[in-house]
C-alpha cells in the first residue's frame, strides 16, 4: 500500500522538505516564491491524501503513521528555518515555540493512548488552527520579498500568533482528554492487581 496515490502524496510532502530548506539559502525573490509554492503544494496534499484514501478505500496503517509525521516535519523544518534566517525575531519566536511544543505533546499523547487503544479525534478547531498556521507560514516564507504595498511579514506574524493561541487551546483540550483516559486506566489496573492478589 506504500505505492498507493494517497501514500505517495504523503511521501511527497516529506520529500519536498529538503527543497524548501535549501531555498532559504538562496537570497533571491524567486527562491522565496518557489519555496512558498512548494510549501503550499505540500499543504494541499495534506488534504488530498486523506480525502483520496477515504474515497478510494485505501486507508492503511502506514498511511495513518506517515501522515501526521509528514505534517510535523514540514512545519518544524519551516519554523526552524524562519527563525534561523531572522524572518521570525523577538517575541515572534514565542508562537513558533508554542506550536513546536504542542506538536511534541500531542505526538506523545497519541502514542500513549494508542497503547490503550484510544483514538484522539481531530477537532474542527484544530483543523482551523492548521489552516491558519499553513497560510501564515506561507506568508512568512515570502517575507520581505513580497510586494511592497502588502505587509506580508506582518500578516504572516499575526496569523502565526492566532495559530499559536489556537494551538495552545487545542493542545490543552487534547491533554485534558488524555488525562481523563489516564486517570481511568490507573484505577482499572489497581483493581486488577488487587483481584490477582486475592486469587493468589
Amino acid at each position: 500500500m506504500l505505492t498507493s496515490l494517497p501514500n505517495l502524496l504523503t511521501l511527497s510532502r516529506i520529500a519536498v522538505i529538503p527543497l524548501v530548506v535549501g531555498l532559504f539559502y538562496v537570497p533571491e525573490a524567486w527562491a522565496a516564491y518557489t519555496a512558498c509554492s512548494l510549501y503550499a503544494a505540500a499543504c494541499i496534499t495534506d488534504w488530498f491524501d486523506g480525502y483520496l484514501a477515504r474515497a478510494w478505500a485505501q486507508e492503511s496503517v502506514i498511511g495513518k503513521f506517515l501522515d501526521p509525521i509528514a505534517d510535523k516535519l514540514l512545519v518544524a523544518a519551516t519554523l526552524i528555518m524562519l527563525a534561523g534566517f531572522h524572518r521570525l525575531t523577538g517575541l515572534s519566536i514565542l508562537p513558533a515555540v508554542v506550536i513546536l511544543l504542542r506538536e511534541v505533546l500531542v505526538s506523545g499523547l497519541r502514542e500513549y493512548l494508542a497503547g490503550l487503544h484510544v483514538g484522539v479525534p481531530v477537532t474542527w478547531l484544530a483543523k482551523w488552527k492548521t489552516t491558519i498556521q499553513m497560510i501564515a507560514l506561507g506568508f512568512l516564507i515570502v517575507g520581505d520579498y513580497g510586494p511592497v504595498e502588502l505587509p506580508v511579514t506582518f500578516i504572516g506574524t499575526v496569523g502565526l500568533w492566532i495559530a499559536a493561541a489556537l494551538t495552545f487551546y487545542t493542545g490543552w483540550d487534547y491533554m485534558r482528554a488524555g488525562l481523563t483516559h489516564m486517570m481511568a486506566e490507573q484505577p482499572a489496573k489497581s483493581a486488577a492487581a488487587r483481584s490477582a492478589r486475592s486469587a493468589g
